[in-house]
C-alpha cells in the first residue's frame, strides 16, 4: 500500500492497530465497534490485520527461533538466554517467555483481528463498500488468517482453531488435530487464490500469486510427513506443484538476474519478490518497531586493528552464527556464487587511530624497511575471513604476522569471528549504534518457489521436471561469463587465475542422473534450500516438515546434538496460555509430548 493511502490508528481492547510503511495514520480515539461497519473503519482493520508480519523481522526470539538448533547456524558468544535453542535445554520449555509473546500471542492477534473485520465487511451496507472491494479484502484477510495458522501450527501442532472475533476475555479454547488446523489453512488460501487480483495498486498487499506461493508451500509441508500425522493427502504433491508453477508461470514476476541483487538495499521493490513486510524511515508507521535482524548474524569486526563501527558493516550482536558445515561442506564454494554472494568475507579499514604496524612474532621477521610501519592504510583490505584450513601443527603466530591485514582462517574462527550473512545487513540505519532498521523483510520470492516446484516433482518421482526446476536457480547461481569471480576463486578455492571472468554455468547445472545419483533427494532438496535461502528464517520449519530435524542436528550442529530429540519437532505450547484456561484440562491435553 503506497504512502497517500490513509489508515487511523486504533486502540481497542481487541487488538492494536498499527501500519506499515505504505500507510499513513491518524489517531482517533473513543471509537466504538461500530465503526468498523463503515469503510474507513475496515480499510484500518484490514491493514491491522498485517501488523503481525512484522515480528517475524523486528523480534531477536524469532530470528532466533528460525535460526538456531538446526543444521545450518549455532548460538553465538553473545546469544545469551537464546542457547536453549540451539543445544535444546531443558529450560526450553512452556516457561520459555518468548514463545508466548513473540509468537503465539502475536499470530492469535493477528487472527482475531481478521476475523473481527471479516465480520464486520459482512454488515456493512452494499452501498457504503462495493461488493467487489468487499470480496477483495475479505481474501486479503483469510489468506493473513491461513498464514497465521500455518506458522502456529508448524511451531505447535495441535491449537487452537478460533473463526470467530473474540471480542471479550475467553478462558475456554479446545487444541484441534494438527489435520483440522491444515483444512482451515487450506480452505482459506484457496479462497485467496480464487478472489485476490495477480497485483494491487498498493505495494504490499498480497496478491494472487502470493496466495498461490503460500499454499504450495502448505501442500509441501503436509504432504511432506513422514511419521507425522497432518491430514496429508496422496494429491499433496501435486497440488504444491500446481500452485507453486502457476506462481512461475503467470509471468508477473522474475528472478533477479545476480544474485547478489537480492540484497542490494537499493533494490528491495525488485521483479523477485512476492510478498514482503514493509518498513518505514518513519517510525510511527512502523508501530515503534524496525527490522532488527541486521543485529543478530555479525561479529565484531569493530574490535579489530584499523576498524570501528560504522553503519556500513553494522552493530554486531554476535547471537547466530554459521556451522562448519554451512561454510565448509554446504556450497561448491568455487563455482556457486552464492557464497561470498551470502557471506561477508573482507572488511576495509576505517579507523586510522589503530592501524596494527609490522612486528616481529612466532619467528616471523618483517623487512627491515617496514618495521614499525602501518601494516595498511585507511581504506584496505583489514580482515579478511577464509575458509581455509591449516595444519595444526602451523606456527600460527608467524601466520598471522606475516599477513598484511587481520587474517582469520577456520583455525582463527570462533563464536564472536566468522563469516558474516550479509542478507539482513541495513546501511540506511541513521547511526551505528541504532538498533532499528529500515530494510524489508522478504517473506516470498520466486527463488522459494522453484524449489518448492523442485521438491514436489522430486517426490513424485518426476526427476526430469525437478531437475528443469532446480537448474533454473542453479543457473543464476553461477557466475556469468565475463562478471569477475572475487579473489577467494583462485587464492583459496583452487580457481586458476585465468578463468577469473568465465562461467561456472557448466559445473552448476544437474542432470537427471545427478538428482537421481542422490542418497537422498530429500537431504539434497534441504541443502539446495539452505545454499539458496540461507539465513533467510525459515530453516528450524524445513527441518522440522521434513522430520529431518534431529538426524541433521546430531550430524551437523555440535551445540545442539546431545540434547536434541524427536519431540522437539514441536515447540512447547506457552504455559501462559494454559494458566488462562478454565476449565483446564490433564496436562498431556493441553501440552505437547516431551514437555511435561
Amino acid at each position: 500500500m503506497k504512502n497517500t493511502t490513509k489508515i487511523l490508528m486504533i486502540c481497542i481492547g481487541v487488538f492494536t492497530f498499527s501500519c506499515n510503511d505504505f500507510l499513513e495514520e491518524e489517531v482517533v480515539s473513543d471509537i466504538s465497534y461500530s465503526y468498523y461497519e463503515t469503510l474507513q473503519g475496515i480499510e484500518s482493520g484490514v491493514g491491522a490485520a498485517y501488523d503481525p508480519l512484522r515480528i517475524h523481522y523486528s523480534s531477536e526470539s524469532n530470528a532466533s527461533l528460525h535460526q538456531l538448533g538446526t543444521d545450518t547456524y549455532q548460538d553465538g558468544r553473545d546469544a545469551a538466554y537464546r542457547t536453549q535453542l540451539n543445544r535444546y535445554e531443558a529450560t526450553l520449555n512452556s516457561t520459555f517467555a518468548q514463545l508466548y509473546t513473540d509468537h503465539w500471542a502475536v499470530y492469535y492477534k493477528g487472527i482475531n483481528t481478521a476475523n473481527t473485520i471479516m465480520d464486520a465487511i459482512g454488515k456493512i451496507g452494499e452501498g457504503e463498500m462495493p461488493t467487489e472491494l468487499k470480496i477483495t479484502r475479505t481474501a486479503e484477510l483469510r489468506f493473513l488468517r491461513g498464514l497465521y495458522y500455518f506458522y502456529l501450527v508448524q511451531s505447535f501442532g495441535n491449537i487452537p482453531i478460533v473463526t470467530l472475533p473474540e471480542l471479550s476475555i475467553r478462558t475456554e479454547f479446545k487444541r484441534a488435530p494438527i489435520a483440522e488446523v491444515y483444512h482451515l489453512i487450506i480452505s482459506d488460501l484457496r479462497y485467496a487464490v480464487e478472489n485476490l487480483p495477480p497485483t494491487q495498486d498498493d505495494y504490499g498487499r498480497a496478491t494472487q500469486g502470493a496466495a498461490q506461493h503460500a499454499l504450495a508451500l502448505v501442500y509441501l509441508t503436509r504432504g511432506s510427513a513422514v511419521t507425522a500425522v497432518r491430514g496429508q493427502q496422496p494429491t499433496d504433491m501435486d497440488s504444491a506443484a500446481y500452485f507453486a508453477d502457476a506462481v512461475i508461470l503467470s509471468n508477473t514476476y522474475q528472478l533477479v538476474p545476480d544474485f547478489a541483487d537480492l540484497w542490494d538495499i537499493n533494490n528491495q521493490k525488485n521483479s523477485e519478490v512476492i510478498f514482503a513486510v514493509q518498513f518505514s524511515e518513519t517510525q510511527l508507521y512502523n508501530n515503534n518497531s524496525g527490522n532488527r535482524d541486521h543485529l543478530y548474524f555479525g561479529m565484531t569486526y569493530d574490535l579489530k586493528p584499523g576498524m570501528k563501527r560504522d553503519v556500513e558493516n553494522g552493530r554486531p550482536w554476535n547471537r547466530i552464527i554459521p556451522t562448519d558445515f554451512t561454510i565448509l561442506e554446504l556450497f561448491d564454494r568455487k563455482n556457486d556464487s552464492r557464497f561470498y554472494k551470502t557471506f561477508k568475507s573482507t572488511w576495509y579499514s576505517n579507523n586510522p587511530d589503530n592501524l596494527p604496524v609490522w612486528e616481529p612474532a612466532g619467528g616471523f621477521v618483517p623487512p627491515p624497511d617496514l618495521l614499525g610501519k602501518p601494516k595498511f592504510e585507511v581504506g584496505d583490505t583489514s580482515i579478511w575471513v577464509t575458509a581455509e584450513i591449516y595444519p595444526e601443527d602451523t606456527n600460527f603466530d608467524s601466520l598471522y604476522a606475516s599477513k598484511p591485514y587481520y587474517y582469520m582462517p577456520m583455525n582463527r574462527q570462533d563464536n564472536a569471528n566468522f563469516f558474516v550473512l550479509l542478507k539482513h545487513l541495513d546501511p540506511t540505519r541513521p547511526g551505528f549504534n541504532d538498533e532499528i532498521g529500515f530494510r524489508d523483510g522478504i517473506l516470498f520470492r520466486l527463488g522459494e518457489t522453484y524449489l518448492i516446484a523442485a521438491e514436489a516433482y522430486g517426490r513424485k518421482g518426476d526427476f526430469e521436471t525437478a531437475v528443469e526446476r532446480v537448474n533454473v536457480i542453479r543457473r543464476r547461481a553461477a557466475y556469468q561469463e565475463g562478471e569477475s569471480k572475487p579473489v577467494e576463486y583462485w587464492k583459496v578455492e583452487g580457481g586458476d587465475y585465468a578463468d577469473r571472468f568465465e562461467s561456472t554455468e557448466s559445473a552448476m547445472l544437474l542432470t537427471v542422473a545427478d538428482l537421481a545419483s542422490e542418497p537422498s533427494f530429500v537431504d539434497f532438496i534441504l541443502n539446495e534450500r539452505a545454499r539458496e535461502m540461507n539465513g533467510e528464517l525459515r530453516r528450524w520449519w524445513d527441518l522440522t516438515r521434513t522430520e529431518k530435524l534431529v538426524e541433521r542436528v546430531q550430524k551437523y550442529n555440535p551445540g545442539g546434538a546431545a540434547n536434541v530429540r524427536p519431540h522437539h519437532m514441536l515447540r512447547p505450547i506457552p504455559q501462559d496460555h494454559i494458566d488462562r484456561l478454565d476449565p483446564q484440562g490433564l496436562l498431556e491435553e493441553e501440552q505437547n509430548v516431551g514437555y511435561f
